[in-house]
């Protein structure tokens, strides 16, 4: 049986919940999630699954094991989207998870699984990643539930308008017989299309740092100011941004971006008072991304200084690099050499649920092979034979961890 299409199908019919007809866009706890729960929460039933949503918004579905208190295997994703999405990151994760209880066509195991749809990953909303998971990990503190969004709303008062209730925060963690986690995710990249291969099997979720930063200069007419009398936020802006480029162009393993700007006031004829920046590091080394952040920070220092121009830096994100289980890891790589494919390491370049669970309980990951490396576009794919892959890989995996721990 295949299973490609009909994860394929759900995915796609996923992404037609959105806050901007035409595209895909969801964000954390926003009006379409609740048609995601819906939809993928009445799927969890029909396989057999106890069916919930905690404080935080993730929908978790429970497939009851044998007998009670015996050892839980997580298997998940988020369900929250970029702005402009496509139909796959993280959600064919989730959709996999499903495919593998509903082949245990109601049979029982010796092991509890839990299917996880969290619901944040991205930090779209709020500026801040992994909302969903840093519930689990029990890292969702009062900081972070004081974070707003553009709008002014805080996490607490978003989870509140949900019809939740931020109180309860502490039941999302994870359940004492958690004994491990397993993720399935495109691969976002280019790397096991070079190789032709439908899967590989991540080793090491790099570590990323996010800054936001506040050039603030002074409002001028474009017209009528002098200019060596302007305070130009959005010139200081400008110079640090190449100063990103050349940096991470220029140091091996590091890649760093400035993905947002936000202009004010933004008019033809007025010389930018305030640039709002944003600043994503990563890199394999802590050490190494730590250098560069530095040296970023100081940079962007000296470009707004030459224009009398102040800066504000505060940093949203501050995330280790994270190995994935070795023990699991090996148990995963079994799982292809079982199913007939071969298990390709890599390290994964972007950040995962995984990594903030990883803590907590060993984890480990699996990558779809992605065509052209699109990820975060519209035009986001996958091929019917790689799901069809991962499937049997988790299949294969399935069994020999329930034999190890049921």
């Amino acid at each position: 049986m295949s299973h490609g299409p009909s994860a394929i199908e759900r995915c796609r019919r996923l992404a037609a919940f959105t806050e901007t007809p035409g595209s895909t866009t969801r964000t954390f706890l926003s009006p379409p999630m609740r048609d995601v729960h819906r939809t993928l929460g009445a799927w969890m039933e029909a396989a057999g699954m106890d069916v919930s949503v905690d404080a935080a918004g993730n929908l978790r579905g429970l497939y009851r094991a044998r007998r009670p208190g015996a050892r839980r295997l997580l298997i998940g994703s988020h369900v929250d989207t970029v702005i402009d999405a496509g139909a796959f990151d993280g959600i064919l994760g989730v959709m996999l998870g499903l495919a593998l209880v509903e082949s245990l066509a109601g049979r029982r195991l010796g092991i509890e699984i839990e299917l996880l749809a969290f619901s944040e990953e991205e930090g779209v909303r709020f500026s801040m990643p992994f909302l969903g998971s840093r519930a689990l990990a029990g890292t969702l503190d009062t900081e972070v539930l004081a974070a707003r969004d553009r709008d002014g709303t805080t996490v607490a008062d978003a989870i509140r308008a949900y019809g939740l209730d931020p109180a309860r925060l502490a039941e999302c963690r994870l359940a004492p017989n958690a004994a491990a986690y397993l993720e399935f995710h495109i691969e976002q990249g280019p790397v096991l299309e070079s190789l032709g291969l439908p899967l590989g099997v991540v080793t090491t979720i790099v570590g990323q740092s996010r800054h936001e930063l506040t050039f603030t200069g002074s409002v001028n007419h474009a017209g009528t100011t002098p200019m060596n009398l302007r305070r130009d936020a959005l010139a200081a802006a400008c110079e640090w941004v190449t100063a990103v480029e050349s940096l991470a162009r220029g140091t091996t393993g590091l890649v760093a971006t400035v993905g947002a700007l936000e202009v004010t006031p933004g008019a033809v004829n007025v010389v930018p008072g305030r640039v709002r920046a944003s600043l994503d590091v990563r890199h394999a080394s802590d050490a190494g991304r730590i250098r560069a952040v530095e040296h970023l920070l100081s940079a962007a220092s000296a470009a707004a200084a030459k224009r009398t121009v102040t800066l504000g830096a505060v940093c949203k994100l501050d995330q280790p690099a994270v190995a994935c289980d070795n023990a699991l890891t090996d148990t995963v790589a079994a799982a292809f050499g079982e199913a007939g494919y071969t298990p390709h390491r890599l390290a994964s370049g972007a950040g995962h649920d995984a990594m903030i669970l990883a803590p907590q309980l060993p984890v480990a990951m699996i990558f779809l092979r992605t065509p052209r490396g699109l990820s975060h576009h519209p035009d986001e794919d996958v091929l019917p034979g790689d799901v069809d892959a991962a499937f049997e890989v988790g299949r294969a995996f399935l069994e020999r961890w329930e034999q190890a721990h049921g």
